[in-house]
């Protein structure tokens, strides 16, 4: 029996499957019981099942939404009803910093924090409960329950669902190209995790910012660049977790560049994955890697980040705006000298990319730059615990944008690795220029408008604009 024919055994009758979409979602969302069930994983694997065997998305979806509310709802009722029980009941008693941390949260987004705070791990099972304990009008939660669910439902169903549609050809992979996307993986999960590490440890609190601040204090010279960088009794010294990522990635940046230029052609590693994709090619990957090539082209920019620098126009904010401006200008700029720096031809040359070159991945490095910079900038008004969730859904949004290049056959690999650097570079370089004015914190944007107005010019750039 081949693993493709075990995997399809498990598979209950759709009506099973889609009623199980809806107890995982239900279960997950649950006060308690969704902080130790592994929803994320349940949902990826049902979904993987139900694409393998085309089961309806559509209803999947709507299963998934379905169990999602009524999860939510069943906790906002608990909440509503048993206010003063609950901090009493295990394991709140045991652990009530679990409803503190979730009623901070509640205060701090108001009435957002329903539709937020199911993306936020640590806090998605108990803030419909905090929403109840604090008697939130139960018709504005119910909308920002059902308007939640409706965004998370795509976003934890349709990636399992494209895996379970191509899982087969996955399995049937010759050993070397498994070997190609399993170094693959780790090297980008390896270089997310040590920088991750990296970072925290510069942060103030951090072992290795202690002990540096420790060894320069032993040194004149030494204490004197050190209340340079970092003045005396303040956060606006110069962040050494940018510092550190901009020499790391200009370095890492000019060594891959000269390896490429060396080459005179794709790498060896360029040749193996692009042989391999072309026998993993699906209509359907074709067609979701062309949507978000249009996404992330210049027109799919500019209507992604309008709505933004008109609010900062409006309110003011010249040094964020000019600062956004900066990047995505340095950026546009840093590509075109880089491309026809190393002259390099594309695997695959579309009529509308006619004369452009293809190191390094201009739509992987403004996608670091503009995501990348995002999260830094909502980071700062994170706790320390959350911030990480901010770089790793940035992480979620580049790595696909990224490879939709190699899979409609425009890009070579390395020219990925060289616009992902070629990004980390001017994100580093902003945030650099930025922190002297980061002691003046920019008011809370309208989340919701904003997101809403970006997806309405993202939905006319696609109707009505041809590709940038």
């Amino acid at each position: 029996m081949t693993a493709t024919d075990w995997i399809s055994t498990l598979t209950p009758s759709p009506g099973w499957l889609y009623l199980i979409f809806l107890l995982i979602a239900l279960v997950e969302s649950l006060a308690v019981v969704g902080l130790l069930v592994p929803g994320v994983v349940l949902i990826t694997a049902a979904a993987s099942l139900a694409g393998h065997h085309e089961l309806s998305i559509t209803l999947a979806l709507l299963a998934a939404a379905a169990g999602a509310i009524l999860g939510d709802g069943m906790s906002f009722l608990l909440g509503y009803r048993y206010r003063e029980r609950i901090p009493t009941l295990w394991p709140f008693r045991r652990h009530p910093e679990w409803l503190a941390r979730g009623a901070r949260f509640f205060q701090r987004h108001g009435v957002l924090s329903v539709l937020i705070g199911r993306f936020v791990g640590p806090v998605r099972p108990v803030v419909p409960l905090i929403a109840g304990m604090m008697h939130m009008r139960p018709a504005t939660f119910l909308w920002s329950n059902i308007g939640s669910a409706l965004l998370w439902a795509p976003a934890y169903v349709l990636p399992g669902y494209l895996l379970g549609r191509t899982w087969q050809q996955l399995l049937a992979l010759p050993h070397d190209s498994r070997r190609w996307l399993i170094m693959l993986a780790m090297l980008v999960v390896g270089l997310l995790v040590t920088f991750s590490l990296l970072r925290r440890q510069l942060d103030h609190d951090g072992w290795t910012y202690r002990r540096l601040a420790a060894l320069a204090d032993r040194h004149p010279g030494g204490r004197r660049l050190w209340e340079a960088l970092v003045p005396a009794g303040t956060d606006s010294g110069v962040p050494l977790a940018s510092l550190l990522l901009l020499l790391t990635s200009l370095a890492a940046l000019s060594g891959w560049t000269l390896w490429v230029l060396h080459q005179d052609g794709p790498l060896p590693m360029d040749q193996q994955l692009q042989a391999l994709l072309v026998d993993l090619q699906h209509p359907r990957l074709t067609r979701l890697a062309e949507l978000m090539a249009r996404l992330g082209d210049t027109y799919g920019v500019i209507a992604l980040v309008v709505p933004w620098l008109a609010w900062m126009a409006r309110r003011k904010l010249v040094a964020l705006g000019l600062h956004w401006l900066g990047a995505l200008g340095g950026i546009a700029l840093a590509n075109t000298l880089f491309k026809h720096l190393a002259g390099r031809v594309r695997p695959d040359i579309p009529d509308y990319l006619a004369g452009s070159f293809s190191y390094p991945s201009a739509h992987t490095s403004t996608a670091v730059v503009l995501y990348g910079l995002a999260a830094a900038f909502v980071a700062d008004g994170l706790a320390p615990r959350y911030r990480a969730s901010a770089y790793w859904l940035a992480v979620l949004i580049c790595v696909p944008m990224a490879l939709s290049r190699l899979v409609i056959g425009v890009h070579w690999l390395s020219d990925l690795v060289g616009g992902a650097l070629l990004g980390l570079v001017v994100c580093a370089l902003v945030r650099l220029s930025y922190h002297r004015f980061a002691a003046r914190r920019p008011p809370r944007p309208p989340w919701l408008a904003l997101l809403l107005a970006s997806a309405v010019l993202l939905a006319a750039r696609l109707a009505w604009l041809p590709h940038a």
